[in-house]
């Protein structure tokens, strides 16, 4: 199976006379809603070192870090109000990095201005609001792209490819697990990031008033959007529970989940690896014709099917390290009218948005099944 795809060259013209086709540009002008640790740490760099990537705007709050930002980064305007920010002309599109429960407010500001955005995980913290943000894009003809840099390794697309052109046959279950050493980051407590531009606010991650959520939406939007993305399942119901020991927001996720097509699957999360390990990303799909085994911890992307004809694909043991280089610049290469293929839609982004929005209303009521 395979995802809808929203992604679709510009729509030019008058909402009566609607005519696609797509639009090259010689720069991206970009903005950025939001400049904390990981926007200053990855995308910011990333995309600085292309000639074809204007910074023009940037929007965050506290004057001095904006300042800051602003000169580190060479961005024309800085606002700490981002409603100024999408009132300055020429954009073309937004990165929204801003805490989780703003981005829907902050990327459906910019998709009604017009704009391109890449909005980082969880792209909302509410299902309503996922579907809004997709429906949106979709409408305007923009492009939205969640940051899943994964997405972008060749084994993961390989294993993508496999499934949509049936290697399993038809899916019936799926298992998706997720584990990471941020204990520290979710309970407040000093994360060591290896020396970045900016640190880590404690607030972001910890306060579930700002978070939304813990491991779920800091990490499993990760792994449940790549689940979406390989398979094009959609979830129809979900019963979960949750644990937070020593903190105010949930280490531990244990999520079961019926999709619309009759399958079911389970999902599970864990933010207490040791400091330092590597994360755990483990994805499962059985089918009537085989099992498809993807794991990111020890690099192995396995086919084994009933009829014999398997697949164990050769990989460099540090394969399944993170890196986040491709969804900037796909993004990038998205506004500049060069491709139309985005690897990190916002349809999956919104599926995992789905579950773990349901997750976390079944959890307050114990593990009740509630309806997606």
């Amino acid at each position: 199976m395979v995802g809808p795809s929203f992604e679709r060259a510009r729509w030019e013209g008058t909402d009566e006379t609607l005519q696609c086709r797509l639009v090259t540009k010689a720069k991206a002008r970009l903005g950025f809603i939001g400049a904390g640790w990981w926007a200053t740490s990855n995308h910011m760099p990333v995309l600085k070192k292309r000639d074809d990537v204007e910074f023009v705007a940037v929007s965050r709050l506290g004057a001095d870090d904006l300042q800051r930002v602003k000169q580190a980064f060479g961005f024309r305007f800085a606002f700490e109000d981002y409603r100024k920010l999408l009132e300055v002309d020429g954009l073309d599109g937004i990165v929204v990095a801003s805490p989780h429960s703003l981005h829907a407010e902050h990327a459906l500001a910019a998709l009604r201005r017009g704009l391109h955005v890449m909005c980082e995980k969880p792209m909302t913290t509410r299902a309503a609001d996922a579907r809004a943000v997709v429906a949106e894009a979709d409408r305007r003809g923009l492009h939205i792209v969640v940051p899943y840099g994964w997405h972008y390794s060749p084994f993961i697309q390989e294993a993508k490819r496999r499934i949509s052109e049936g290697a399993v046959g038809r899916i019936e279950f799926v298992l998706c697990h997720m584990a990471s050493p941020i204990r520290e980051l979710l309970t407040g407590g000093r994360f060591e990031t290896g020396g970045g531009f900016m640190e880590p606010e404690s607030a972001t991650w910890a306060d579930p008033k700002v978070a939304g959520g813990g491991y779920a939406y800091a990490q499993m939007s990760h792994s449940a959007g790549m689940l979406f993305w390989l398979t094009g399942l959609e979830a129809a119901s979900v019963s979960a529970l949750m644990t937070a020991p020593g903190s105010k927001v949930e280490l531990y996720d244990a999520v079961t989940v019926r999709f619309k097509g009759g399958q079911i699957g389970s999902f599970s999360g864990a933010g207490t690896l040791p400091a330092g390990r590597q994360f755990q990303l483990d994805i499962r799909v059985f089918g009537s014709e085989g099992v498809l085994t993807l794991d990111l911890e020890r690099a192995r992307l396995q086919l084994v099917r009933h009829d014999r004809h398997d697949f164990d694909m050769p990989l460099d043991p540090r394969a399944g390290a993170y890196s986040c280089d491709g969804p900037p610049n796909n993004f990038a290469d998205l506004v500049l009218g060069r491709t139309t293929e985005n690897h990190a839609p916002g349809w999956a982004g919104m599926r995992a948005v789905e579950v773990l929005d349901a997750a976390y209303r079944s959890a307050r009521q114990g593990g009740t099944p509630v309806k997606v």
